[in-house]
């Protein structure tokens, strides 16, 4: 059994994902979805202080570089997250602002910059979403011939983090003195330049912010490729996955937990998040409808693009009513197949048989998260299963629309946790890390110095 499944008093996580428009792919057609206000800050701000008022730890915003295919059918543009969160930043006083940034498409400084800001802005509620981008539309925008291969990505975010982190800790803490009575604004001794030179980055700093509040803002990380679980083992803090079954969803939370245990971590202080996208209904005929109700509203279009980029598999020409060969998966490049949402459609396919309609059907909710359908109480059952199974450590919520796939979450599934001891009725401390019970990491720069004293 692994470490942090057996903590006395062990709390859920919960973020609040923020999809423009709703997990599901047609979220934005469902009645009651507001698409008007997808570039409304207020309509975010309203949702981050819904979910603060839910006493969740984090929203949660997705990004990429790049305008990916089917716009015509689906929400599917992208809000850069650093200035949207700062606005949320503030209208709220404790929920979490977590956003995606990609190392291959960023500067470490430039990133370790705004990530320290948000992190003052907010009084500690930062969290970096590191991803590496395997989209292919994103590379020309950035000069690039071509994507980088998956190994290249890895190397050079490795790299990257490392770098990121001398940023933040090159101001020590009590660098800052500003003490007007002896002139005296900084202590420059415990101020350093990190002069790296490596293979992909070569940055003299020091950075030109002093230490965030939270020391380091807290690294998030998604991707369960073997790449991606030795990096996030290494680097994660909280790791946002995507999970079919309980059984698979065990395997990575006790690989991920015994790979972190042996580089020296202590594996309570990396939470495993799997995505869930809730259906809900006071019964679970009514559930299954409202889940029925979103599919029929599906452009099979957009579908097939969406699946042909996860796999690399033009299902346009097969019949949406016959079954999905296995076999069509077998001349797929190797570069695609050590992506884990590859590995996850194909197991499907071995596992349900599906037909190519029941196939799009279930990606539609979310993407390949874990879909469910049920009343609150089943909701809440299986949130408690995972999290008592040695499953995660809590959950990215996923709402198929918004806000009324929130707003259900938030008033029926959220009390029922908390009634089961499971889920805070109120917020201990006001920084990300103490939401995810995490340590304020000290300056590695102060630490060398003790060692060398």
């Amino acid at each position: 059994m692994a470490p942090s499944q057996s903590r006395p008093g062990r709390q859920l996580t919960l973020n609040l994902f923020i999809y423009p428009g709703g997990h599901h792919e047609a979220g934005w057609r469902y009645p009651g979805s507001t698409p008007e206000r997808l570039l409304d800050i207020s309509f975010y701000q309203d949702l981050a202080r819904s979910a603060e008022a839910a006493k969740l730890d984090a929203v949660f915003f997705a990004d990429g570089p790049a305008q990916v295919d089917n716009i015509r059918y689906a929400s599917r543009f992208r809000i850069e997250p650093l200035t949207w969160l700062s606005a949320i930043a503030a209208a709220t006083t404790h929920i979490g602002l977590i956003g995606t940034a990609s190392t291959t498409y960023y500067e470490p400084y430039n990133l370790a910059r705004l990530y320290a800001s948000l992190d003052h802005l907010s009084g500690g509620r930062a969290g970096w979403n590191i991803v590496t981008t395997a989209v292919p539309q994103a590379s020309g925008n950035f000069g690039l011939a071509e994507t980088p291969s998956h190994a290249e990505r890895y190397a050079r975010a490795a790299e990257f983090v490392d770098v990121v982190t001398k940023l933040w800790d090159s101001w020590e803490d009590g660098a800052l003195i500003a003490d007007p009575a002896s002139g005296e604004f900084a202590d420059d001794a415990k101020i350093h330049p990190i002069e790296h030179v490596g293979r992909h980055f070569r940055v003299k700093g020091a950075l030109n912010t002093p230490r965030s509040p939270q020391g380091r803002p807290v690294y998030v990380q998604a991707g369960s490729s073997d790449d991606g679980r030795s990096f996030a083992a290494r680097y994660a803090e909280a790791i946002f996955t995507a999970h079919q079954t309980l059984d698979s969803a065990q395997a990575f939370y006790a690989d991920i937990k015994r790979q972190a245990e042996g580089l020296g971590r202590n594996p309570d202080h990396v939470k495993i998040l799997p995505g869930i996208s809730p259906y809900i209904g006071s019964t679970q005929a009514e559930a299954q409808h409202l889940f029925e109700a979103f599919n029929d509203l599906i452009q099979p279009e957009y579908s097939l693009t969406q699946l042909k980029q996860i796999t690399g598999v033009d299902f346009s020409g097969h019949p949406l009513n016959a079954a999905v060969p296995l076999d069509a998966f077998a001349n797929v490049g190797p570069a695609k197949q050590v992506a884990s949402r590859f590995q996850l459609v194909v197991d499907i396919v071995k596992r349900e048989q599906p037909t190519l309609r029941q196939l799009i059907d279930r990606l539609a909710g979310a993407r390949g998260h874990y879909v469910v359908v049920g009343t609150p109480e089943k909701i809440a059952d299986e949130i408690q299963l995972w999290f008592e199974g040695g499953a995660a450590d809590g959950f990215n919520v996923m709402p198929p629309w918004f806000r009324g796939g929130f707003d259900l979450f938030a008033s029926e599934v959220v009390p029922i946790l908390r009634k089961r001891g499971l889920f805070r009725h109120d917020y201990t401390g006001k920084t990300l890390r103490e939401h995810y019970g995490l340590p304020r990491p000290e300056s590695l720069y102060a630490t060398r110095a003790r060692a060398s004293a």
